[in-house]
């Protein structure tokens, strides 16, 4: 029988989804039904059983029990619990008020963010964007696009900003942050910007749910040279842990055991070669006297 987790507060639809999606193709592979035949019971394709089965898209409840009977789950507990999770899966989150303001292909890594127990990132051009002040925020997002109406940038910043919530709220998941001491010496918006940045590192380093450490520019050639990354862990002990790769147009987001197992290896070897919390907070604050 499947045991479906609901998770707790820090759940989110997203995650729900993926949740669901990965119920269904565990079920489905336990019969040796093929995605062709499953698309075929509920009138879809087989790219659309794919789909449903990565949480890509949203659940229809009648797809959802046409495809328990097909796979055989009768047990009226087990049906229950999964098609609850349809409708927690369909549930919009927060930042769909802002479809606006941020592509779609960001609103599932929002999503992702929200439901997750254990953030790590390695950033090697700009501060993290839990971490950044509404100035720092402000000028990459006027860097990378210069025409930007002041409304519209306003709206992105509200998101960032109800991004940063969730470490202060009490309830949010942990952040473990690895910031290259490039994107400390990079003067984004100039040195009055950069000088309440690196105090907000400061001070972010000493909440409880954060670690701060910075990959000094000393330590030479490190394990992630290959460039920035985040791993997110959920509450749920059925969810896999996600890796988040953003491009300029697009983002990946990984979540087969090998390749997240690769980055997990990398950010380890980040924390233990990087300066330690301490000795982060030393440098931070040296370089906020310089400026």
């Amino acid at each position: 029988m499947t045991t479906v987790q609901p998770g707790g507060s820090g759940s989110g639809s997203m995650v729900r989804r993926i949740l669901l999606g990965s119920q269904l193709r565990r079920l489905r592979e336990a019969k040796g039904i093929s995605r062709e035949d499953a698309g075929y019971t509920i009138r879809a394709s087989e790219s659309k059983i794919s789909r449903m089965e990565l949480g890509r898209v949203s659940f229809k409840e009648r797809d959802v029990t046409d495809l328990l009977s097909l796979y055989g789950v009768d047990d009226e507990t087990e049906r229950s619990a999964l098609v609850n999770l349809v409708r927690e899966a369909n549930q919009a989150g927060w930042w769909h008020s802002f479809g606006d303001a941020m592509p779609n292909w960001f609103q599932t890594y929002v999503g992702l963010e929200e439901a997750a127990a254990l953030i790590r990132t390695y950033q090697v051009q700009f501060i993290p964007g839990l971490l950044q002040t509404e100035e720092y925020a402000r000028a990459i997002m006027l860097l990378n696009r210069p025409n930007l109406d002041s409304g519209e940038v306003d709206r992105r910043i509200n998101v960032r900003t109800r991004r940063q919530k969730l470490l202060a709220d009490g309830n949010g998941p942990r952040l473990w942050a690895v910031v290259d001491e490039a994107a400390l010496r990079r003067p984004v918006g100039g040195p009055a910007v950069m000088k309440l940045q690196v105090q907000r590192l400061i001070d972010a380093a000493e909440m409880p749910n954060v670690v701060v450490q910075v990959m000094p520019f000393r330590f030479g050639g490190h394990a992630a040279e290959s460039g920035a990354f985040t791993i997110l862990r959920f509450p749920e002990q059925d969810l896999p842990d996600v890796v988040y790769l953003e491009q300029l147009t697009s983002a990946l987001y990984l979540d087969k055991r090998d390749d997240v197992d690769q980055y997990i290896q990398v950010m380890e070897r980040l924390s233990v070669d990087s300066l330690t919390p301490e000795g982060s907070v030393e440098l931070l604050s040296a370089l906020l006297k310089e400026m």
